[in-house]
């Protein structure tokens, strides 16, 4: 808690809203995911959405007291083709709606990342899920270096980093550690990384694991604040499950970010009036946009 306040404003928390941009029919196998193809779990298909049905719910989200949006597209990697293409329309949009627009979309190469860059790209997500080690008893379709490939080529392309992993998977606490040491030894620390609990859906292979108590997720917290202390470390999936009170343990621990709106891809998370509620009753208040911040500074420079 005294490195968090040496670094942060402890009272302010960034909210960010996830949208499934394109649901369901992934080839891949990542074993807690309910929109891979190959398991039984009841997520409809759903067709990549139209950019004027996105941005509607972006500026919803935006009224609503989000300062970061990010777009999910159940892909393996991204393709260039007609759907990357609306993809950067929508990224165009939601940039000039004044958001941080981040994207989830699977492997990218370094070309189409700079193309993100080049329609407003503010952060592209990318999580590690586990520890190297452990990788490859939830996924077999896509390798840790393809992984950290895709963040490389993020880095290069100047977008910022969004990543961290989930917890619950099967893994010991060592590699919980070996994640969050990945993650601290990059060559610049991502400037999100989001810790989720894992919520174990009917139809995949992790269905029957056992439910994160909130004290890992605390401890995860915890320590990413101390590894990465100017990182924006956010509390993600599995908040459904937690009391008021054991957020703001969380958010104690270093947690000054999270993801408001009813679901987070196709996985219920609190409403945004849950969320305001909460932020009344612990007296947070909601992070500007970093762009907003930079807009503010320069400005001051210029006077």
């Amino acid at each position: 808690a005294t490195l968090h306040r040496q670094y942060n404003d402890t009272a302010e928390v960034q909210v960010c809203t996830l949208l499934s941009i394109k649901t369901g029919g992934c080839s891949e196998d990542c074993s807690y995911c309910p929109q891979a193809a190959r398991y039984s779990t009841g997520v409809d298909v759903q067709a990549l959405m139209k950019k004027e049905d996105v941005l509607s719910y972006a500026q919803k989200a935006k009224e609503a007291g989000s300062t970061r949006f990010c777009m999910g597209a159940a892909w393996r990697e991204v393709r260039d083709n007609r759907d990357f293409d609306r993809v950067l329309d929508m990224v165009k949009g939601v940039n000039e709606m004044g958001m941080e627009v981040c994207c989830t979309l699977g492997m990218l190469t370094e070309t189409q990342a700079e193309k993100l860059a080049e329609a407003g790209l503010y952060a592209y997500n990318h999580n590690l899920d586990t520890s190297k080690e452990h990788y490859s008893e939830i996924i077999t379709t896509r390798t840790y270096d393809d992984r950290l490939q895709t963040l490389d080529n993020v880095r290069k392309a100047g977008v910022t980093v969004c990543c961290g992993g989930i917890i619950g998977l099967g893994e010991t606490h060592e590699d919980r550690i070996k994640m969050l040491h990945t993650l601290a030894n990059m060559p610049e620390h991502p400037e999100s990384v989001p810790i989720n609990a894992l919520v174990a859906i009917k139809g995949t292979p992790l269905e029957n694991n056992e439910k994160v108590v909130v004290w890992d997720m605390i401890r995860m917290i915890a320590t990413a604040r101390i590894l990465m202390p100017k990182t924006m470390v956010r509390l993600s999936a599995g908040r459904t499950d937690m009391s008021i009170s054991e957020q703001a343990m969380c958010f104690m621990a270093g947690a000054n970010s999270i993801f408001a709106g009813d679901k987070l891809l196709t996985t219920p998370n609190p409403s945004f009036d849950d969320d305001n509620a909460m932020f009344q009753l612990l007296g947070l208040k909601p992070r500007k946009a970093f762009k907003e911040e930079k807009q503010y500074l320069s400005e001051l420079v210029e006077a």
